[in-house]
């Protein structure tokens, strides 16, 4: 592709209105809304208000303007993003936090079946917290098995098959219909790790047959640095599931004020502390941005960006380990280079802010509301100058980049 094939595809971009709702600094291209998303300017007027007539003008009385209405309202929004119905969606906690309530949740559920199952590379926070949670279950294990062992791996002591559903480093994605299926037919139930799937491809959970799933709201969102995340739990399993870190939130009456805990019905359940009021509005006007926009676009744009990057990798040589079949990916890609941590700096010190992920791979993130094709040209250009001017082979460079 030329730079004028480029522009003239920005020209007919249905979604090029969007870029202007974000704040961009200038003389960035920035690939990495896949670890952070921009700032919505639509975040900044809501943050405000909450801020100053909310909380600054209301106080107290600042809980009769939605904050306790908060989590449902914006799990329902992102219910339609992700396939779901509205009453199958809540958001509060960390990823993480979310992602130990469905694992015990799951382990509990039958006595029978004890294993947590996934696999080898998986986000190693899913992994960690995996491991605390069969430790609070007894008798169960987390197994852990290769990518291509997964299927086969489950058993009839399989409780529950935890995946990312597009690989945090090489946007690999699973077959979410197909191994749902595979897990149901062997009675395990799936939980779905949806970070960089959420607003980056087209989801339908219930089409597909999920029974959980979890998702941040920091990266395709664009809800903040730390914004609440959110969990799913398809509705047959709403009453047979239970969460285990039982706060005051997730009673059926919270203002009842009760010694003994009684579970809230429905996703109310899921809650456990003081809903994070700042946070929700932030990570609310993110989520409000894609009311407007048609998904289909952003996955074709998504895989146009994606073929403009490959392009320029393939002319460099660069090892690409993300799928070229578009139906086997997540919205970034990935080359493995020797000097990737190098070679990462050098392109942000270009003005192209990509990650770099151990041991070997830079990552770059495509993220079609904001980004334009002419953008992702120039990161190519920039990324072909920054290999054949070897201006990566420095690490006293590369360091002095990383600090400034």
């Amino acid at each position: 592709m030329t730079f004028e094939e480029a522009r003239a595809l920005d020209a007919a971009d249905p979604l090029a209105p969007w870029r202007a709702r974000f704040a961009l600094p200038q003389g960035v291209i920035y690939l990495d809304g896949n670890s952070l998303g921009p700032l919505p300017h639509a975040a900044r007027d809501t943050l405000a208000r909450t801020v100053e007539r909310e909380w600054g003008e209301r106080l107290i009385r600042g809980w009769n303007e939605g904050w306790m209405d908060a989590p449902a309202r914006v799990g329902g929004k992102i219910a339609r993003l992700i396939g779901a119905q509205a009453h199958e969606v809540t958001v509060g906690d960390s990823t993480s936090t979310n992602l130990f309530k469905l694992l015990v949740a799951a382990l509990r559920r039958d006595p029978a079946r004890r294993t947590v199952l996934s696999e080898a590379g998986n986000f190693p926070t899913d992994l960690h917290i995996a491991e605390g949670a069969v430790g609070c279950v007894p008798g169960a294990v987390l197994k852990i098995v290769a990518r291509a062992d997964v299927a086969a791996a489950l058993g009839p002591e399989t409780a529950v098959l935890l995946l990312t559903h597009v690989h945090y480093k090489t946007a690999e994605r699973w077959d979410m219909p197909a191994l749902t299926a595979t897990a149901h037919a062997a009675g395990a139930l799936t939980l779905w790790d949806l970070s960089h799937s959420t607003g980056a491809v087209q989801l339908d959970l219930n089409r597909a047959g999920a029974d959980l799933a979890v998702g941040c709201g920091y990266k395709y969102l664009n809800g903040g640095p730390g914004a609440p995340a959110f969990l799913y739990v398809a509705d047959h399993l709403q009453s047979a599931l239970s969460n285990a870190l039982s706060g005051w939130m997730g009673h059926a009456e919270p203002f009842g004020f009760a010694d003994a805990y009684a579970p809230a019905p429905g996703m109310k359940r899921w809650l456990t502390g003081t809903p994070a009021v700042l946070g929700l509005a932030a990570l609310e006007a993110g989520v409000d941005l894609w009311t407007e926009v048609d998904q289909a676009q952003v996955w074709a744009k998504s895989a146009r960006l994606f073929d403009i990057l490959a392009a320029a990798g393939d002319a460099l040589g660069l090892e690409c380990v993300t799928p070229r079949d578009p139906a086997r990916r997540g919205s970034h890609i990935s080359f493995r280079h020797r000097h990737a941590w190098e070679l990462t700096q050098a392109l942000i010190a270009g003005g192209v802010i990509g990650d770099f992920r151990t041991p070997d791979i830079i990552r770059l993130g495509l993220t079609p509301l904001y980004l334009r094709h002419e953008d992702v040209w120039r990161a190519g250009e920039i990324m072909e100058d920054v290999i054949r001017t070897d201006a990566w082979r420095d690490p006293a460079y590369a360091v002095r980049q990383a600090v400034t």
